[in-house]
């Protein structure tokens, strides 16, 4: 029944998306009852293969059947159910569920687009909004996309979903495509995006060059290939195994799907499109499938590794990456005021967390930090989602032209959307980690008391200095959102949100705090002998050789205690009063504060290196130099010369003897009928005498013969 489930899962957002394009995109209702009932019995089976899992079912459960045909054998296809894939699948299918209701209410509440950002796109036409129905289709695709990835039982698939995420992506953030900034955005993406995809797709053809395959279960869940992979040298020399430059390919394809440096920054730009797809790229699926890869390919990444020895050089790399993308994105979130723009560079700076876990040999401790993370991050995406509605709602009421995505020009909304309020709350709370009460704390604590313990000083450091930060540009969100008095017109009458946007954040907010009770360390003080840690025994069965929780220390406790509430109380003291017009406290760092401001000019650098010699190198050497003068040149004396040939062929061969012939022939039968016709004079009695005469001499000839 399992193998069965398992191959549904994907099944029900797929045809949700082929029935909204090809039959109900003239009708608004029918788009998001196919949307969010097919979202609703894909969650079902998920739930059903969780339970399953959880509830002492043998894992892992593998199927498959014959796929491409490659001579007399076939690459297969088919799906693998372990206690990774079941937690992974818990978490996608609930925010995904949430994030579809929550788009109901998000597309009907006030106005999901201004008048002078709508040139250019569909008329509306009965009272039907063309863009609802495709912003649903492309929604239901992405969903596919992730539970396809999830589900399966080898790296092409994975790679099939990876890439449909990639287009929905750059679908959905240029979704409002009469915007400039939008349709910018969307390019960004893609093009970034598919730098990282281009080494991940090396990655896959060198692994199955190597072993003839890409399922999990030759591969990552086979000591023998392992160890051998581990013990051959790569393509780079001695000094690299395959098993390492595998896992760097696979790697440097999540920096770019999980916006890791130095591919970061198309993240923050895809807030151009509607919040449930920032809150679907952020939380759900896209960048959290390049955290999923990893986790998949840990074997990969930890062959001929063991605990407690010296990491290897792609382990430190993968550190390295994750600890400074983590501090690096953490700073840059506090010189945001675009609300979504802050949330964006926490998402990049909590993946750095995930992927400096995985570079510690941390398995689990990246996993449980995935899984409370989507909640919290959807939960905080959705509540901006609101809060951006409110406020514009309220613009549009008072004629107030301000920005609503503008945190300056907020202030005071606890009282006018306290629901709203208490939800953004408490996933600002979780993503600060405040002790104790929220999933974000139980999670990244446990990141951090791997660092601590496995006595990697300088990542500790780095991360606890960004959970720092991150604790102090949570509260100043928060802060400059809702407490205070309201700094704006549209902020005084900003309403509440409705049911299906409500509803969700409900949900999610729950989540973000219970989840992380699964995962209480054990040795914590009281609660450990209460609550079990159940993630780290059923998540860690997803190893060949599972690894051993360390010894509870009271160390990396107190730092990430200290270290949220610190900042905590930084931001909230800072922005407290914040008045209209006032500058941002942190302007006192001058230059610094520019920098951050400015995103320490990567956008601007990468311009400079990257985006203006490859458009001087296709309009001066490409367009100008192998367009125009190398191919356009030789298509143009082909033309000549085959002008040259043909009139050449027209006047020495085609005219004076092709048509002369034809022409003599033509004449010479005109001419004899004109001669020959004297002879129909049209009286029967020469025609007879004529007759006779030939007679005659034919019987003379025949006879003189004879």
């Amino acid at each position: 029944m399992i193998e069965t489930i398992s191959w549904l899962i994907p099944l029900p957002p797929v045809l949700a998306f082929g029935l909204i394009v090809l039959f109900a995109y003239r009708s608004n209702r029918i788009s998001h009852i196919l949307g969010i009932g097919g979202m609703l019995i894909a969650w079902a089976l998920a739930m059903s293969t969780f339970l399953y899992a959880v509830s002492g079912g043998e894992l892992p459960v593998s199927t498959e059947i014959d796929w491409l045909p490659t001579g007399d054998t076939a690459l297969k296809i088919g799906t693998w159910i372990d206690p990774l894939t079941a937690v992974t699948l818990f978490f996608v299918a609930w925010t995904m569920l949430a994030i579809f209701v929550y788009s109901v209410g998000y597309h009907n509440f006030g106005k999901a687009l201004d008048p002078k950002d709508r040139a250019g796109l569909p008329p509306h036409a009965g009272g039907v909004e063309p863009m609802y129905s495709r912003f649903f289709a492309f929604i239901s695709l992405f969903a596919f996309g992730m539970f396809a990835l999830v589900v399966t039982d080898n790296l092409l698939v994975l790679f099939v979903g990876w890439e449909i995420m990639g287009l929905c992506s750059y679908l959905l953030i240029g979704f409002w495509y009469g915007k400039d900034s939008a349709k910018a955005a969307m390019v960004k993406a893609f093009i970034t995006t598919r730098v990282g995809d281009v080494f991940m797709l090396l990655g896959l053809v060198y692994l199955y060059s190597l072993t003839g395959t890409l399922a999990y279960s030759e591969i990552l869940f086979n000591p023998e290939t392992l160890e051998r992979l581990a013990t051959t040298p790569s393509v780079l020399g001695p000094g690299t195994s395959a098993a390492a430059l595998i896992a760097l390919l696979f790697f440097i394809g999540t920096i770019g799907k999980s916006a890791q440096w130095p591919l970061h920054t198309w993240l923050p730009d895809a807030m151009e499109g509607p919040t449930p797809v920032s809150a679907m790229i952020h939380a759900a699926a896209m960048v959290s499938a390049g955290i999923y890869l990893i986790l998949r390919i840990f074997p990969l990444i930890t062959a001929g590794w063991h605990h407690g020895e010296a990491l290897p050089d792609i382990m430190v790399f993968i550190a390295f990456i994750g600890a400074f993308t983590a501090l690096l994105a953490a700073t840059l979130a506090v010189g945001q005021n675009d609300i979504k723009r802050v949330l964006a560079y926490s998402t990049i700076s909590q993946l750095g967390y995930m992927v400096a876990a995985v570079g510690l040999g941390a398995f689990v401790a990246a996993a449980f930090h995935l899984v409370t993370h989507a909640f919290f991050k959807a939960l905080l995406f959705l509540g901006s989602g609101s809060v951006i509605h409110g406020v514009e709602h309220g613009a549009h009421e008072t004629g107030d032209p301000i920005d609503p995505n503008d945190m300056t020009q907020m202030g005071g909304l606890r009282k006018k959307m306290p629901l709203t309020f208490w939800t953004f709350l408490i996933g600002g709370l979780t993503l600060s980690g405040f002790p104790i009460v929220t999933a974000g704390f139980w999670s990244k604590d446990e990141i951090l008391a791997e660092a601590f313990g496995t006595g990697h000083v300088a990542v500790f450091i780095v991360l606890a200095l960004a959970a720092l930060i991150t604790a102090f540009y949570a509260m100043r969100q928060i802060t400059l959102t809702f407490l205070g008095r309201p700094r704006s017109k549209a902020a005084e009458h900003a309403p509440e949100s409705t049911w299906t946007m409500t509803v969700p954040l409900v949900v999610l907010a729950i989540f973000s705090v219970t989840i992380g009770w699964a995962g209480i360390p054990k040795g914590f003080p009281v609660l450990s002998t209460l609550v079990p840690n159940w993630v780290h025994g059923f998540v860690n069965a997803t190893l060949l050789e599972p690894t051993e929780a360390l010894e509870f220390s009271p160390i990396p406790l107190l730092v990430s205690v200290s270290v949220a509430l610190g900042g905590l109380l930084i931001g909230y003291l800072m922005y407290r009063r914040l008045e209209v017009g006032a500058p941002d406290p942190l302007a006192r760092l001058g230059r610094v504060y520019v920098w951050i401001q400015n995103k320490y000019y990567f956008d601007e650098l990468y311009d400079l290196l990257f985006v203006r010699p490859a458009y001087w190198f296709a309009e001066t050497i490409v367009y100008r130099g192998i367009d125009r003068r190398l191919i356009d040149g030789f298509l143009h004396w082909v033309a000549g010369l085959t002008g040259i040939l043909g009139g050449f062929l027209r006047n020495k061969i085609d005219i004076p003897i092709i048509n002369r012939s034809g022409d003599f022939i033509g004449e010479g039968i005109k001419t004899a009928g004109r001669e020959g016709r004297v002879i129909q004079t049209g009286r029967i009695q020469t025609y007879l005498i004529v007759g006779i005469l030939f007679a005659g001499a034919l019987l003379s000839y025949i006879f003189f013969l004879l």
